[in-house]
Order: C-alpha cells, then structure tokens, then sequence
C-alpha cells in the first residue's frame, strides 16, 4: 500500500522555479534619471574646462604683468596720445637728408625699432625715439591714417626719473652720434628736475653718464660750464665738435671779458645756420683775447694760500670765480653751517668794497 502524499508536502526542488537575480545597477533608467546624469556629467566638464581656462587666465595675467614690469611689452599706440613734455628732448631737429631716408625706411619696411613710452595719466610720455614718432607725423600727415599708430614699447609707469634720462641717453650713445654739447645740455635739463642729492651740475653728469670714464665726464662737465657762460645763445650746439668745445671754454676761463663779444656775435646774426654759428666760433678763436684791465688773461688770477689751523688752504680768485682748496670733505660739514660762513664771507666783501 502506497503511502498518501500529503497534501504540504513540497518539493521544492522540482517544483520551485529557478530565480532569476539582477543588480539595481542593470535595471533600465527611466528618461528623467538619463537626463539628470546626462546634465551632471556636462556639468562637470563645464565645471573643468572654467576651471581650466581661470588657471590660463591667472598665468596670462601674471606673464603681461612681468613682462610689463620689464618694459618688454609692444604695442600699436595712437600717435595723438603720445607726448613730449616729461623729458627734455636729447635731439635737435634732424636734418633734412636724415629725416627723408628715416621717413623713405619707414615706408619701405616698416618701423625695426619701436620707440619707448611711459603710461600716463592721460596718454603716453615719450622716452625714447623722438625722430621716429616725427618721421611717423609726417607721414601721418601726407599718407594718411595708415600711419596713425606707430610701434612701441611700454616703459612700466612710475620709474625714477634718473633712469627714464639714462634710457634716452644710452640709446644715442650706442648710436654715438650725441654730442658733448647736448650731453651737456641734458645735465642741465635733468638738474632742473632732479631728486635731492643731486644740487649740482657736476653731481647731474656723474648721476647721467656713470660708465663714461672721468675724463669723458670732465669733457661733459666743461661743456655745461660753457653753456652757463654762454647763457643759451649757443643755437647749434649739436654741431660743436669736442676739440672746438673745449677751446672756447678754455678762452673763456683764461679770458672771462670775451664772453660778451662772443655773445654780441652770436646774437647779432639771430637766423644763423650750423655753418654760420662754426665760422663765428672760429673767428673768436682766431681773434687775440681782450683784456678790460689792460693785463695778460693769464695774469687775471689772484693765488694765495692760509692756514686754517686744521690743513692750508689753498684759494685762487679769478673774475667770476673763488676757489678754495684744501684737505677737508667740506661735504660731511653741517649745511647751515657752511651758509653761514659763506653769508660772512660775501658779508666781508661787500664790506671791504664799499670801504668799511
């Protein structure tokens, strides 16, 4: 007999389906779940490539800033934004041969040397190359707004106005075509404006022309004597050779009464050319010295020496001039004290002449 098969009897094996088991992961997104991974993967490359173009922006910022602070930045400036007025200008007006084969190059090739400029409230200030923004005006003028822009470096705004002379300066020494007159007259001009320290012309040529070897500033310095001497009526003072520059200081030191023909000279003759102001210059030189007093030039000067009770002095008047010399740093004494002694000094003159 068979035994009965109940009715909870189950057999699970035979009768129980096999289950079928998947990962939430395989299971099918819906449009809207697609759709917000879409946009958060977009989203995160948006995200990347801002990122990416701030850190490029940063380095560019940072390299135009670096580059800006070493004057190596170039660029296309109006030439209506450019002015002449901070520095006094190294050049006289070139030529005219000069100033058409500048022009005529330009043309031709185009400008191979920017100029340099400083930022400005208002504009640019012009450091160097003042023939070549002329050459670009007058093209300017006659070819039209092609040459409205020219070519320029841009010097870091704010920088000691000592090197802003030196640039200028060096460019047309390298050039060699400055010439001991308008070294001199530079010193001049930049003493007009110079920082403290520099009271003097001789301290504005040795702050100007440091690598020149003293005889060099020696030179420089004699000529802006003669200059002051001269008080302006020198015109061309560009074409004034070295040779003949320091004669006619020498003349003039020897022989301090010449000044006023000299000048009458020159004066009487005010639309004079190059040429004109050389044969002047060389005819004085040719001409013997005058005396007011009847005497040798060389005979002008009074030598005498005193003690001090810390070193002898020696002291030379001449017309014009009291020197004194001595072994003392006359440098390292109190300023006032050194005018007071000098108001007794003039005091003592004054009081000697009138008879006191």
């Amino acid at each position: 007999m068979s035994k009965k098969r109940r009715v909870f009897d189950i057999d699970f094996e035979a009768d129980t389906p096999e289950l079928e088991t998947k990962s939430i992961g395989s299971e099918r997104r819906g449009p809207m779940a697609s759709a917000i991974a879409e946009n958060a993967d977009a989203m995160e490359q948006r995200l990347s490539a801002e990122a990416a173009i701030r850190a490029e922006n940063d380095r560019l910022a940072h390299e135009f800033v670096a580059l800006k602070k070493q004057g190596l930045m170039t660029a296309l400036v109006p030439l209506s934004e450019i002015k002449t007025t901070k520095l006094i200008r190294d050049r006289a007006p070139a030529d005219e041969r000069d100033a058409l084969d500048l022009v005529m190059s330009i043309q031709e090739i185009g400008l191979s040397n920017p100029i340099q400029v400083e930022e400005a409230e208002d504009g640019y200030e012009l450091i160097q190359g003042f023939r070549r923004l002329q050459a670009f005006k007058f093209l300017q003028e006659s070819c039209g707004e092609e040459y409205a822009k020219i070519p320029a470096t841009i010097v870091p705004r704010g920088e000691h106005l000592t090197k802003l002379y030196r640039r200028m300066i060096d460019e047309n020494i390298v050039r060699k075509d400055i010439s001991f007159g308008e070294m001199a007259a530079l010193a001049w001009a930049y003493l007009a404006t110079a920082p403290l320290g520099v009271e003097d012309i001789e301290a504005a040529v040795n702050a100007l022309y440091p690598v020149s070897n003293r005889q060099r500033r020696t030179y420089i310095k004699q000529f802006a004597r003669l200059l002051r001497r001269l008080n302006g009526d020198l015109k061309h003072v560009r074409v004034l050779s070295r040779a003949q520059g320091l004669a006619l200081y020498k003349r003039l030191e020897d022989n301090p009464e010449g000044t006023r023909a000299l000048r009458a000279a020159l004066t009487a003759k005010p639309d004079r050319t190059e040429q004109d102001e050389l044969e002047i210059i060389t005819q004085f030189l040719k001409s013997k010295p005058e005396s007011a007093t009847g005497k040798s030039p060389k005979s002008a000067k009074t030598t005498f020496r005193i003690g001090t009770g810390v070193a002898e002095a020696k002291c030379t008047a001449a017309d014009g001039r009291f020197e004194i010399r001595m072994a003392q740093d006359f440098s390292a004494l109190d300023r006032a004290a050194l005018e007071r002694a000098t108001q007794a000094f003039f005091a003592a003159i004054k009081s000697e002449g009138s008879g006191g």
